[in-house]
């Protein structure tokens, strides 16, 4: 078993299947494109560990809270992480995060974006620790995203 796949059991943190869109969704792309010694990650939403859509669904700040879309976060660095394993082919190849780009469904006024986005962060941190999983990173919010989800993450990974 690899390092991080070792971590990710003692978190008691499980990955999740591809995604599974909802019926009629056509998405054209790769969740990662490997180019040279980086991975560059689509933008990904948080995900059940069957590949579904986890809810809840909504702006953040009406229909969903800030620790609910936290949470929400947390999912999609679970989903991020699933779809450079699958990738990569072992979590370990990754040397460093380099930046990350989250997006929050925001309702007007609300502008706790940064801590929506910790939710992200804090779970990179405790899965590679300091060296490998500090990041540069914005947290930006957005008037909608696909499928209502509540948070959307891109990154890009240094990989070996």
């Amino acid at each position: 078993m690899s390092v991080v796949a070792g971590r990710l059991a003692e978190l008691g943190l499980a990955l999740p299947a591809p995604l599974a869109p909802p019926p009629g969704v056509l998405l054209p792309f790769s969740p990662v494109v490997v180019r040279g010694d980086r991975a560059i990650v689509s933008g990904h939403g948080p995900q059940h560990v069957d590949g579904s859509l986890a809810g809840p669904f909504g702006k953040v700040g009406a229909d969903v809270t800030p620790q609910q879309a936290y949470a929400s976060a947390r999912l999609v660095a679970l989903s991020i992480l699933a779809s450079l394993d699958r990738t990569l082919g072992d979590l370990d190849r990754i040397t460093g995060f380099v930046r990350v780009f989250g997006m929050v469904n925001a309702a007007a006024g609300f502008t706790a974006l940064p801590g929506v986005i910790n939710g992200f962060s804090d779970l990179v941190l405790e899965v590679f620790g300091p060296e490998v999983g500090a990041h540069a990173r914005s947290a930006v919010g957005v008037a909608e995203l696909p499928f209502s989800i509540p948070v959307e993450i891109e990154c890009e990974v240094a990989i070996r």
